[in-house]
């Protein structure tokens, strides 16, 4: 489940700790596939890790290298903005509010056209597509939710029921500025109260006590700790959160509104990349059916390609919205970083 910060931007000092964070890959092979994401993505048990075993079980001498730089894509935005190497052959863990900031803040792509290269691109469904020019291609999708103690509260139904008074002191969310669902629940208030009307809403939400953490971690274990009975989270909660122990009662989904804010994640080649086949080939192999089902059920995310079905613990306790809502790329252009700034003067700094 990715959990993983969301940033506005970096300064002079997040390109120099860049220096540290991209591997050095001047003495890698030509079969060395370098792909910067997001630190949850590797690791033991991880999506990423299965990745990488399987990729080069069946690419003889590839190599897989993973590097999580801290400041993720803002990094790379930085180092080329200045001319500095990319020092990586793709991305993954894109999402489309940052792929807007990349084409915002840069004269030159930083992503590359994939030009029908990469099979299973044309499986992948619709909906989750974000990129108009078809640099990006989804591999999974999560679903912005709430997440709530029954025996504390009531399944909120709508968002403006979280304003009366059963509901004081009871969300704790997440700090949008920092945190990946966070930005996209202050997305989805703003999908439906509209730009003229989330700062209203969050100010209301405000008087009624909502607690604003620095990302998703801090305001689990928050909730996990009983400091609130609702927390927002992710549809996909039961997954990770089920079995013999599990007071299953601290881990109900709610849809506001009949609704959950979908938050593709893509991956994309860089524009520099010095391996751009073998990236279009771990593109291809990401979107098998067998890679499908292992991402979600290690990335505790549903599947990107039509008809991969998980199973399992995922298929019985993953739950997706009545109706997914989301914004596209052409509707964050030129205002996310606005409605961010304009949120985060009104609710962070008072």
């Amino acid at each position: 489940m990715k959990r993983r910060a969301f940033l506005s931007g970096v300064g002079v000092a997040g390109a120099t700790a860049l220096a540290g964070c991209i591997n050095d890959t001047s003495n890698q092979s030509d079969n060395t596939l370098t792909v910067a994401t997001y630190s949850s993505f590797t690791g033991e048990d991880s999506a990423g890790n299965w990745l990488k075993s399987a990729f080069e079980s069946e690419n003889g001498d590839a190599t897989v290298e993973f590097t999580t730089p801290e400041n993720g894509v803002n990094q790379f935005i930085q180092r080329k903005s200045e001319g500095a190497p990319i020092d990586a052959d793709l991305f993954v863990g894109l999402n489309t509010g940052e792929l807007v900031r990349a084409d915002e803040q840069l004269d030159d792509p930083l992503f590359a056209e994939t030009d029908g290269e990469v099979d299973g691109a044309g499986s992948v469904k619709p909906a989750l597509d974000f990129d108009p020019d078809g640099r990006v291609i989804p591999y999974d999708t999560g679903y912005i939710s709430l997440v709530y103690d029954e025996g504390e509260v009531d399944a909120p139904e709508t968002f403006d029921a979280l304003l009366e008074p059963a509901y004081e002191d009871a969300l704790i969310a997440q700090n949008a500025q920092q945190s990946d669902p966070g930005r996209a629940f202050l997305l989805w208030t703003i999908h439906e109260k509209g730009a003229d009307g989330y700062l209203d809403y969050w100010q209301a939400l405000d008087d009624n006590g909502v607690r604003i953490l620095s990302d998703w971690e801090p305001a689990y274990n928050a909730y996990t700790n009983e400091e609130a009975p609702m927390v927002v989270s992710y549809s996909t909660d039961q997954v990770f959160y089920h079995g013999e122990g599990v007071d299953m009662s601290r881990h109900q989904v709610g849809f506001l509104n009949e609704q959950g804010y979908a938050n593709p994640e893509g991956m994309a080649q860089f524009a520099d990349a010095d391996n751009p086949e073998l990236a279009r080939s771990f593109m291809s192999f990401v979107l098998g059916t067998e890679a499908q089902s292992e991402i979600a059920t290690r990335n505790v995310q549903f599947p990107a390609v039509e008809g991969v079905e998980p199973g399992g613990d995922f298929g019985e306790y993953a739950l997706e919205p009545p109706e997914p809502v989301t914004f596209g790329y052409d509707e964050l252009a030129g205002n996310v970083d606005g409605w961010i700034e304009d949120w985060a003067r009104q609710v962070v700094s008072n």
